[in-house]
């Protein structure tokens, strides 16, 4: 499974690269904090899918990089070969970058 670091991912947003961000995490982790990512919930990615893109690289995250690589490993078996996951997900990025960013 290809990873990506949280300074990978901001050198990308910050040259506003292509790409798409996937927050598998739920509804209400979401709306604590998040990354402008789109909210793909773990338990709905395969029904919800058709939103993520082929055509393109995607950017898949969680809370720690678990939920994400699970949602990685049920895509690639639909086919996905774009997909990446955010090491340490949202915990790393605040690490990293905001260290007020509320997490639940």
């Amino acid at each position: 499974m290809k990873e990506i670091s949280v300074e990978e991912l901001k050198e990308k947003i910050d040259q506003h690269e292509d790409f798409q961000l996937i927050d598998v995490r739920e509804e209400f982790e979401y709306e604590t904090s998040n990354l402008n990512g789109e909210n793909i919930p773990l338990a709905q990615v395969l029904i919800e899918k058709d939103k993520i893109r082929k055509d393109k690289p995607v950017v898949v995250h969680c809370r720690s990089g678990k939920r994400s690589a699970q949602a990685i490993l049920l895509l690639e078996k639909e086919g996905y070969t774009n997909l990446a996951n955010l090491e340490g997900g949202i915990l790393a990025w605040r690490d990293a970058f905001d260290p007020d960013m509320q997490v639940y």
